[in-house]
C-alpha cells in the first residue's frame, strides 16, 4: 500500500507541477505585454524587463499553488481513471479514506510550498523588482534596508517609511553646496507631502557654517521640494505583497498610530488560511473525478476544475472586499472561501460514492 501511495503522490505532483509551469508561462506572457510599454523610460531596457518579469514568478507561482493543484490532480486522477488504475487499486483494497489521505498528503505538499513562497521568497522578490524597476525607470531614485533615498538638486533625501495616509516617517536630508560639500543636515520625526512642499514636524536642524556648527529645533517647517509625490509610491506595499510576520508588525505600528488597520487585517488571516486553499482543491479534485472509464468527459471535468479555482481565487477577493464594505470581521472573511469548498468537495464525494 505504501508504494501505491508513494506513486499516487508521484503522478499527482507531476501533473501538478506541469499545470504551475503552463498557468506561469500565461501570466509571464501577459506581463510582457503589460510591461513593454515601459521599456525605453529612463534606463528600462528589455533587459531589466525580462529581469523584472523573472522576479514576479515567485508571486504568481503564490497565487497559482491551489489552481494548479486542482488542474494537476483532476488530470493525474481522470488520467488514473481512464487507464482502469484507479478501479484496479480499489478492488486490491484500496478505501475512499485512504484515497482522501493520499490526496490530503499531495495537498500538504503544496500547502507548504504555497508558506514558504508566501513568508520569504515572494515578498522579496516582489519587493526587488519593484525596487529595480522604479529606479531604473525614474533614475534618481533607489532604495534599500533603510527605506527610500532620492537626489533632488543639490539635496539627498532619506524617507524610512510611508503610511496608507501618504505620512512619510523617518525623513532625513542632507544638502551640499556645488563642490559636494556638506553644508546643511536635517531631520524630521514626520512629514506630510503637498503641492511643491512637505511639511515637516519635530525637526532638528544643523548647519555647518565655517568652523562651527549651528543647531536648532523647530516644531513644524515648511521645506519646499520639486520632487514629484508620485516617486514615493515605491515605499507603499500592497498588503497582499507582505509576508505573514510583516503585517503582524505593520498592524501592531498602524494601531500604534491610530491607522486603518482593516485591509491588513484581512491580508493577515488570507494568508494564514490560503496555504489550506492546496489541501481543499485537492479533494474537489477527488469530487470531479470519473468513478469509471463509462463517466465523464476529462475535458469537461478539466473545465470545470478551472472554474472552481478561479471561483475560489474571486470569492477571496469578494470577501475581502465585502468585509471592509459591511465589517464583516475579517478572520471570517478569510476563512470562508476555503470552508466552504471544503464543504462543497466532501459533499460531492459522499454523494458520489452512494451512486
Amino acid at each position: 500500500m505504501m508504494l501505491l501511495s508513494r506513486y499516487l503522490i508521484r503522478q499527482l505532483t507531476i501533473s501538478a507541477l506541469y499545470a504551475l509551469l503552463a498557468l506561469l508561462a500565461l501570466y509571464s506572457f501577459f506581463d510582457i505585454i503589460s510591461e513593454a510599454g515601459d521599456v525605453g523610460k529612463g534606463s528600462y531596457t528589455g533587459m531589466k524587463m525580462m529581469q523584472y518579469i523573472f522576479m514576479q514568478v515567485p508571486a504568481h507561482a503564490y497565487e497559482l499553488m491551489p489552481l494548479a493543484a486542482l488542474i494537476g490532480g483532476l488530470i493525474a486522477l481522470n488520467q488514473l481513471a481512464s487507464g482502469s488504475e484507479l478501479t484496479v487499486m480499489k478492488a486490491s483494497g484500496m478505501s475512499t479514506r485512504k484515497l482522501i489521505t493520499i490526496l490530503l498528503q499531495f495537498g500538504l505538499i503544496f500547502a507548504l510550498s504555497t508558506a514558504v513562497l508566501g513568508e520569504w521568497l515572494a515578498p522579496a522578490a516582489n519587493r526587488y523588482a519593484e525596487n529595480m524597476k522604479a529606479g531604473a525607470v525614474n533614475g534618481k531614485i533607489s532604495t534599500g534596508s533603510q527605506g527610500l533615498w532620492l537626489k533632488e538638486q543639490n539635496n539627498i533625501i532619506n524617507v524610512r517609511e510611508m503610511l496608507p495616509d501618504h505620512t512619510l516617517l523617518g525623513i532625513k536630508i542632507w544638502r551640499h553646496d556645488d563642490q559636494f560639500r556638506l553644508i546643511e543636515a536635517m531631520e524630521a520625526e514626520s512629514a506630510r507631502p503637498g503641492n511643491g512642499s512637505w511639511q515637516l514636524k519635530n525637526v532638528r536642524r544643523s548647519v555647518i557654517d565655517n568652523d562651527r556648527i549651528l543647531a536648532e529645533k523647530q516644531p513644524e517647517q515648511n521645506w519646499p521640494i520639486s520632487l514629484q509625490n508620485n516617486l514615493l509610491d515605491v515605499l507603499l506595499i500592497s498588503p497582499e505583497q507582505m509576508s505573514v510576520s510583516a503585517l503582524t508588525t505593520y498592524i501592531s505600528h498602524l494601531k500604534d498610530n491610530q491607522q486603518q488597520t482593516r485591509p491588513y487585517e484581512i491580508a493577515w488571516w488570507r494568508k494564514l488560511m490560503y496555504p489550506l486553499a492546496a489541501m481543499v482543491m485537492a479533494l474537489v479534485a477527488l469530487a470531479f473525478t470519473p468513478q469509471s472509464t463509462r463517466h465523464g468527459n476529462m475535458g469537461l471535468k478539466l473545465f470545470f476544475g478551472i472554474c472552481l479555482g478561479l471561483g475560489f481565487h474571486f470569492a477571496g477577493r469578494l470577501f475581502g472586499f465585502t468585509s471592509q464594505l459591511y465589517g464583516v470581521p475579517p478572520f471570517i472573511a478569510a476563512m470562508l472561501p476555503t470552508i466552504l469548498f471544503a464543504v462543497l468537495g466532501i459533499y460531492l464525494i459522499r454523494r458520489q460514492e452512494k451512486r
